[in-house]
């Protein structure tokens, strides 16, 4: 699991846990806690609890108390056996329809909306009349109704695993289906399987108990759905015995439904690092830490000015807040574009530079923080903008290179489609989108006999040109490339670093260059700024820095560069 999961997710799944661990020790230990059989007459019709009878008994004389104990394995094994079927069951769907893809795609993952389209819960109530009572049958029906859920959430990450650099790279090798299934698919699938279990197994709970409660579950069985039944049947209610008879079942369901549902929450949590406050991070690299710190070497040289500025980032400070510390990722960065011009935004992994291009972008999450400075882009402070007003200008007036261009690029459409889908932010005409699409895949070296193709069948460079002209299709002011020949060959990294120049001299767009790479961005940018533990150590005009960088860690990157080994840390850490 990636995620380590907020205090209070873990403390929601302890708390989970713990209800469901003693419900299963009642179940596991039901005979050494009662001497009585729940379906027998062990007493007198409605005698009181007492030590014998700890919740007394039914009108036929059946202990209350050990219907209870019994009742939780019933209830428990059900839940379970169901869950467990309809996620394997769910699993083989969505491996199936989302792997191998082809003609059973369509008809599987037909069939999963229209399972999931029907009521569910008179779903199972028909499914249950109609094939009888029982054990298995009720496993059975409730696994037939709850596998869809499972399937259809499985299915969209099967999907997305099959195109991953790793896997594609074992299929190339010639590795076999069933060997990249077990080796690579299903373990990353795993972790959210488990969550799926556990939401299936506290509906499935639920069902069993309402099955019964109906009169539709095994009446051979003692469970706490049927514990609810007779009690209804036999009017508990007019009698003193509800307490005795009602409650305790009722509460034992609540108490494991609330328990899946705690740990649910805490797998998901666990499983998806979005949905945690917490952040990974060296605790030394703390704003206490940071706000002390002065770089060795000289200060950074002014920021030229941009005839024509059309983004200029004044005091931008981020800041993520996790368990170990507060991490200032960006500190009081300063820097301008102007329009036309290429500026490079340098700096080791940990520096900074993606956590600036997502603020430029509006795209931080949780736990990042903005704490203060201003984007101005064209006049307008992007930090201001919210919602509908945000939307109008990410792909338009400013848009994103993103790294990877393999997992940036959906896998289920053609990269026409794609690009075409960016042009009708702009266009009122679907007809004039598509027409713009081809132009510019034309524009970005793609041959019209490839606008068609899936991103898969394309080589890396090419995925990094249709991810360009996506971004530019709009002709947008300012392109922010995030490392965007990251994982290129050098001579590929060369033509995009060109085409982008190109571009830039074509439609007249500035672009922020982002790249740990100094030399290989200082051939085309005009002008640098370096970065070091989120601050702006050396700024200036990129010809000047190549010849005579001010700054230890600018020289050291270049040493770095020219020694093909990664630069030692001059202070902090990224």
């Amino acid at each position: 699991m990636t995620g380590q999961g907020s205090a209070t997710g873990r403390m929601l799944g302890r708390i989970g846990a713990g209800l469901l661990i003693v419900s299963a020790l009642m179940a596991i230990f039901a005979p050494l806690l009662t001497s009585h059989d729940p379906q027998a007459a062990s007493g007198a019709p409605y005698q009181s609890p007492s030590a014998a009878f700890p919740l007394g008994t039914d009108d036929v004389g059946h202990d209350l108390f050990a219907q209870l104990l019994y009742g939780a394995r019933i209830s428990l094994s059900i839940g379970l056996l169901s869950a467990v079927l309809a996620t394997l069951i769910g699993l083989a769907v969505a491996v199936v329809a989302g792997y191998f893809r082809g003609r059973v795609e369509g008809p599987l993952m037909r069939l999963v909306d229209l399972t999931l389209a029907l009521p569910f819960f008179v779903l199972v109530i028909v499914l249950a009349a109609f094939f009888g009572r029982g054990l298995l049958i009720t496993v059975v029906v409730i696994s037939a109704v709850m596998w869809a859920k499972p399937a259809r959430v499985l299915y969209s990450n099967v999907v997305k695993v099959r195109e991953y650099q790793h896997v594609v790279a074992a299929r190339a090798m010639g590795a076999s289906s069933p060997r990249i299934l077990w080796r690579h698919v299903v373990p990353r699938l795993a972790p959210l399987a488990v969550s799926q279990f556990v939401r299936t197994a506290n509906v499935a709970v639920f069902l069993e108990s309402a099955l019964a409660f109906l009169g539709l579950g095994d009446p051979t069985k003692v469970s706490w759905g049927s514990m609810l039944f007779f009690a209804n049947a036999r009017s508990a209610f007019l009698t003193d015995t509800w307490m005795y008879w009602i409650l305790p079942p009722g509460l034992a369901l609540t108490a494991v439904i609330v328990g899946f549902a705690f740990v649910g929450y805490a797998v998901e949590e666990r499983t998806d690092p979005r949905l945690s406050a917490g952040v990974a991070g060296d605790p030394a690299r703390a704003v206490d830490a940071v706000s002390g710190h002065e770089a060795d070497g000289a200060a950074p040289a002014p920021q030229p000015p941009a005839e024509d500025c059309v983004l200029q980032v004044s005091g931008l400070s981020v800041r993520y807040a996790g368990p170990g510390g507060d991490v200032l990722a960006v500190d009081d960065l300063a820097l301008q574009l102007g329009r036309g011009r290429i500026l490079g935004l340098v700096g080791e992994s940990g520096s900074g530079k993606s956590t600036l291009a997502m603020c430029m972008l509006g795209l931080l999450r949780p736990p990042a923080e903005v704490l203060g400075g201003s984007i101005m882009l064209a006049g307008r402070d992007l930090r201001t903008l919210r919602g509908p007003e945000a939307t109008q200008i990410r792909g338009r007036q400013i848009s994103l290179v993103p790294q990877g261009a393999m997992s940036a690029l959906n896998p289920v459409y053609t990269v026409h489609r794609q690009v075409a889908e960016a042009a009708a932010l702009t266009r009122a005409h679907r007809r004039d989108a598509d027409e713009q699409a081809h132009e510019m895949l034309d524009q970005v070296g793609i041959e019209r006999a490839r606008h068609g193709a899936f991103p898969h069948e394309l080589s890396g460079g090419m995925r990094q040109r249709v991810l360009i002209a996506m971004a530019v299709v709009n002709e947008p002011l300012v392109v922010v490339a995030d490392e965007p020949v990251t994982g290129l060959d050098v001579v590929t990294q060369v033509h995009i670093l060109r085409l982008l120049a190109d571009l830039r001299e074509r439609l007249g767009l500035a672009v922020l260059l982002i790249s740990h790479d100094l030399p290989l961005i200082a051939r085309i940018a005009d002008d640098l700024v370096v970065m070091q533990d989120g601050r702006a150590v050396e700024v200036g005009r990129a010809s000047q820095i190549l010849a005579g960088a001010r700054h230890p860690h600018t020289r050291e990157l270049l040493a770095a560069a020219a020694a093909g080994k990664a630069p030692a840390t001059i202070a902090g850490a990224p």
